[in-house]
């Protein structure tokens, strides 16, 4: 319950000062634990893990919609998806950077022993369980196929 406590907390302040943006935020976070638990066959507490992909998938929402509203020239409703995303960013863990996750890359190519492209699904599945929350799929994506070909 972390992290329900923690984004009721937030919303709480937000409320006080009256930040539209992160209101309208964390009610997103809220609603989706909310729709999470209440899933047919789901436990009533969410694990940290399904916590963290609720939280991811909720960013990369906003961030996606943000690169559609500046490819159409639309700033005015990208920056509040951005807002928005940083809203959201705060309760993840701190992200890796590219040399990082370019570590784990390497040392779960040795370790899984892949050659090619081929392997591209070991890799990526080791990789992404292991960087859970700290990394996007995309940039480990981009590493793993850089180090493959």
């Amino acid at each position: 319950m972390g992290l329900q406590q923690d984004v009721m907390t937030a919303l709480k302040a937000a409320m006080k000062s009256k930040d539209q943006t992160a209101l309208t935020a964390l009610r997103a976070v809220k609603s989706a634990i909310l729709l999470a638990q209440t899933e047919s066959g789901a436990k009533e507490d969410l694990t940290e893990e399904q916590e963290l992909k609720i939280l991811q998938k909720l960013v990369k929402q906003r961030r996606d919609s943000a690169a559609i509203y500046l490819e159409q020239d639309r700033k005015d409703l990208a920056l509040p998806e951005i807002d928005e995303a940083e809203v959201i960013s705060q309760f993840l863990p701190e992200a890796l950077t590219d040399e990082e996750i370019e570590k784990v890359v390497v040392a779960t190519i040795e370790q899984v022993g892949a050659s090619g492209m081929k392997d591209m699904g070991k890799v990526m599945g080791m990789v992404s369980k292991e960087l859970a929350g700290q990394a996007d799929g995309k940039t480990i994506s981009n590493i793993v196929k850089a180090k493959l070909s």
